[in-house]
């Protein structure tokens, strides 16, 4: 065996010492008592994963997984690992540190146990991350992705350490989400033309509030956050369709089985949009811990205000001067609404064309995706950031490289591995680098209409960016990461995800 172990994301420090730890079968788990949860997850994920890898499974009675608190440190995921001979130990102040530390492990029994037993070189790992927010967005309104797959992708991203799904639940093409207040959302907006079918073949879904639970905690049980996205006043077909007195215009409108941006948008000049959003927002409060919602906000078009005499009114009686500055007020309107309910908005970085008299509001935290412009520029208004730009490979819909035979967004650019990995969070434009959380990778389903594309897609750009957000710069190096994604790319083969395995740059 070598003597490397191959960690994606790459710790702070990684020791290596005479001697090898070896278990004949897998060693028992066992630790403080405040950790059970994380012990019993951990020892799910393994049963799951030896059933894909169709390895034997024995236990080593005499050999131990050890979880020990330790002293608090400055960050809640810091984690010590301890491989000697006799036993292997987990160290940290938080559950949260004790399940990271516990999906190295897991990795290192997805390469390392063979024929029943797991022979490992001693070590000492020490680490944390360097960002706090280190997320993926998977669009389920444009491709409803089941329980079941979500379910899936969640427990890989939990091998990477990202600790944020941001899901992403209505637009133009669908509404996912149960309103009781407005039944027609699903009942209508959940469905669309299908047309890769048949004829007039209508198909779609939505998530029920037990589905929705049942996510949430599946999530928390691996330490990642669900934040959910309600897209508002723009890319709003799927709502209109369902209430066309929602709109300008009056209808008749359709769930949209076309993609791009389209003219409709919620009408300003309406008061009853802000009762359907009170509504949805309860909801959301309901049904989602996280402190977070996202309104979406981006590629608003404004046309039908400009048409509209309800929301030119509007205009008049807010004293603005443009139709766009409508979505000022709107936003704004929608972060007091969300602090009303204790959550905290994120918008896309169109947030940002506010207006003197509508101000975004300080807490809004500013999503970065037209490049890094928009994260600069809300760093130095004094909001909170987290990029995503889609000209730094964090747009995971792009190609993997330039090749008519791959699936992709065909205009979009190419994101290869390497350029998903060289993504930086913060670079040198930004004065406030303390504002920014982090970052995130999105996989947007316009053309993903099944979970093993999307698979191909995620994956191994999404190992790329857990890298990216999780390792310290001065650790970062692509030629060494690209030595270890040889070795982990059949870790993510035995847990049956369908991986892009072409040139990484």
């Amino acid at each position: 065996m070598e003597k490397q172990l191959s960690i994606i994301p790459k710790p702070v420090c990684v020791k290596y010492e005479d001697g090898v730890f070896h278990s004949a079968g897998l060693p028992s788990v066992a630790g403080d008592a405040e950790f059970n949860g994380e012990i019993n997850t951990f020892k799910g994920q393994l049963r799951c994963d030896l059933e894909k890898m169709k390895a034997v499974f024995s236990d080593d009675t005499e050999k131990t997984i050890l979880c020990k608190k330790r002293g608090q440190t400055e960050n809640n995921e810091s984690y010590n690992l301890e491989i000697s001979k006799d036993k292997i130990t987990v160290e940290s102040h938080t559950g949260e540190g004790i399940f990271r530390a516990l999906q190295v492990v897991r990795q290192l029994v997805l390469s390392e146990y063979k024929d029943g037993s797991l022979t490992l070189p001693c070590a000492k790992i020490t680490d944390y991350p360097r960002f706090s927010w280190r997320g993926f967005m998977l669009d389920c309104s444009r491709y409803f992705y089941s329980v079941k797959f979500i379910k899936q992708l969640i427990d890989v991203l939990s091998v990477h350490h990202i600790n944020r799904f941001h899901w992403h639940l209505t637009d133009d093409q669908g509404w996912r989400l149960v309103v009781p207040e407005y039944p027609l959302l699903t009942e209508i907006g959940s469905r669309r033309q299908d047309r890769r079918l048949p004829g007039f073949t209508f198909k779609g879904g939505f998530y029920s509030d037990d589905d929705i639970r049942q996510i949430i905690d599946y999530a928390a049980a691996r330490h990642i956050e669900v934040i959910p996205e309600v897209d508002l006043p723009g890319h709003t077909s799927s709502i209109l369709a369902s209430y066309p007195g929602l709109g300008c215009m009056g209808g008749p409108y359709r769930v949209e089985d076309r993609f791009g941006i389209f003219e409709e948008v919620l009408c300003a000049g309406n008061d009853q949009i802000f009762d359907m959003i009170a509504a949805v927002f309860d909801t959301l409060a309901r049904l989602f811990p996280s402190k977070w919602v996202h309104i979406g906000g981006d590629e608003v078009l404004f046309n039908r205000w400009e048409e509209c005499p309800k929301c030119q009114k509007r205009l008049e009686e807010l004293g603005l001067l443009k139709a766009q500055e409508l979505q000022s007020w709107i936003t704004y309107k929608m972060a007091g609404m969300l602090a009303e309910r204790g959550k905290t908005a994120i918008g896309w970085d169109e947030v940002l064309n506010d207006t003197p008299k509508f101000k975004l509001p300080k807490e809004t935290v500013v999503m970065s995706w037209q490049g890094a412009a928009g994260g600069i520029k809300a760093a130095d208004l004094g909001h909170q950031v987290i990029m995503s730009p889609n000209t730094d490979g964090c747009y995971l819909d792009h190609k993997h490289l330039d090749d008519p035979e791959e699936p992709g967004q065909v205009y979009a650019g190419i994101a290869s591995v390497e350029k998903t990995y060289s993504m930086k969070a913060v670079t040198p434009e930004i004065k406030n680098a303390r504002l920014i959380l982090g970052g995130q990778c999105n996989l947007w389903s316009e053309y993903i209409y099944a979970g093993k594309i999307a698979e191909y897609m995620i994956f191994p750009r999404l190992c790329a960016i857990a890298e990216a957000l999780w390792t310290q710069e001065e650790g970062k190096n692509f030629e060494d990461f690209s030595d270890r994604l040889f070795v982990h790319g059949k870790r993510l083969d035995k847990l049956g995800i369908n991986r892009y395995r072409g040139a990484l740059r």
